[in-house]
């Protein structure tokens, strides 16, 4: 299985598509050998400045946490943990979190390990060595290892309570297919999804792909930002918060951090798209879902 990189910068950096692409040989996929930290380390580019979240050890020391953390447990269960304080010990905005050189970087040469005990499938049957997907070292944010977890943190948080993303991550179907859909970028609507699986109205990840199809669809004709309006975001908030790390104590481990202090997402546009949602779900088709029959007077 792939080692902890025996090199390790003191600070996080850019490593581009192309140069990811080239150490991702078959044998780093299949876990057998360990990516070349030196080389990764030489053709990475240093991210500019000295600001305290730029330091690689506390992003380490996160992963080593959850991989001893889960050791005797299935891996998925990590991902709900480690979302939350990865996005907080990270701080990013969004132009900066976009830039997958980061995520390239982090995959590669901070946490291959990481990766490859979380995202190595079962055994095969047919007896060839399993693989890790490329795309979980260098992807799109929604595959790759470290940016599922940063966007997922950061689109079902709501304001600066990281509580929805705990729940979100329990479901691997939230990652695998809602973090897909633009419909989430709407605060309620996320919010509103996770509530659903919160009171247990959606519970299985074929119940959680039903319900995002049905929601995906009727935001085509549906304009969800106009019946259940957000309110406008306050860039000030996560400006002050991302400056604060200059003076901000690690995340703890055992207590959920806090993000920027935004306000959360309005009650009543939530309240609203739960219900709507709710009728969405009671009238789509859910394989394996056996229904109530319907009442007759």
């Amino acid at each position: 299985m792939t080692d902890k990189p025996v090199h390790l910068p003191e600070r996080l950096a850019l490593l581009s598509d192309l140069n990811a692409a080239s150490y991702l040989s078959e044998a780093v996929l299949a876990g057998k050998e360990s990516a070349p930290a030196i080389l990764i380390d030489k053709a990475a580019e240093p991210l500019s400045g000295d600001e305290a979240r730029s330091m690689l050890a506390p992003v380490r020391d996160l992963l080593d946490e959850a991989m001893y953390r889960y050791r005797d447990d299935k891996p998925t269960r990590a991902d709900a943990w480690l979302a939350p304080r990865l996005h907080a010990t990270l701080r990013l905005d969004r132009r900066e979190a976009a830039d997958r050189r980061r995520w390239n970087h982090l995959a590669l040469g901070v946490g291959p390990d990481y990766v490859t005990w979380r995202h190595m499938p079962e055994p095969r049957q047919d007896g060839k060595a399993p693989m890790v997907s490329a795309n979980r070292f260098r992807g799109a944010h929604h595959t790759q290892a470290f940016a599922r977890l940063w966007w997922a943190a950061e689109l079902f948080r709501n304001g600066p309570d990281y509580g929805p993303v705990v729940t979100a991550c329990t479901q691997q179907d939230m990652l695998n297919t809602v973090l897909r859909l633009d419909a989430i970028d709407h605060r309620p609507t996320a919010q509103a999804m996770v509530r659903l699986i919160e009171r247990g109205s959606v519970r299985t990840g074929r119940e959680i792909n039903a319900l995002a199809g049905a929601v995906n669809t009727s935001a085509a004709t549906l304009m969800y930002e106009v019946i259940a309006p957000d309110v406008e975001r306050d860039g000030e908030s996560l400006r002050g918060w991302i400056e604060a790390s200059q003076w901000a104590s690690p995340v703890t481990y055992d207590m959920l951090p806090e993000g920027p202090e935004e306000v959360p997402a309005p009650e009543g546009s939530v309240d609203l798209l739960v219900d709507y949602f709710a009728e969405l779900f009671d009238d789509v088709r859910v394989r394996g879902r056996v229904d109530k029959p319907a009442e007759t007077d």
